[in-house]
């Protein structure tokens, strides 16, 4: 059997964090996820609102790190819980438990900015940066936005 999820979205609030009565840490947020698809009637992308609970140490760093409107990526499972409403009504509600949770995006991004490169390219969600070139050479800057450097110079030794 599999039961593997995984969601980007955005946090549609800031997460809950609460702690069983064992000291447990459990985080529950919302994430708006938007599907591929543009409606016919409307031409708008729809979007779904998932739940989503995270337990222990990825609850702290969700409640620590991860804001209302920042991407996040999810890794987790689907779990189904039957539960009964004030008016004694049986209900059954969906929601992933989060294994692993990670940023979708930069801090920077979050807060407007941009590295200039495109947005979800090669290597980390959310784009990706070329570093710098060290003093001295070692490599030139890639031209064009490649999102690899060429090497100018070769020392001779390969770890190979």
């Amino acid at each position: 059997m599999l039961n593997r999820i995984i969601l980007m979205g955005r946090l549609a609030r800031d997460p809950e964090l609460r702690h069983t009565q064992t000291g447990t840490p459990v985080a529950s947020f919302r994430l708006a996820v938007d599907r591929d698809f543009k409606d016919k009637t409307t031409g708008e992308k729809a979007t779904d609102w998932i739940d989503v609970v995270a337990w222990r140490q990825t609850a702290e760093f969700v409640s620590r790190f991860l804001t209302k409107g920042r991407m996040a990526v999810v890794e987790g499972r689907l779990q189904m819980r039957d539960w009964t409403d004030r008016d004694g009504n049986k209900r059954t509600s969906a929601e992933v438990v989060a294994d692993n949770v990670y940023f979708g995006d930069s801090k920077r991004d979050a807060e407007g900015g941009s590295y200039g490169a495109p947005s979800g390219g090669y290597g980390a969600p959310g784009g990706y940066a070329p570093p710098a070139a060290p003093v001295g050479g070692g490599y030139s800057a890639p031209a064009g936005g490649d999102q690899f450097a060429e090497l100018t110079e070769d020392d001779g030794e390969l770890p190979f």
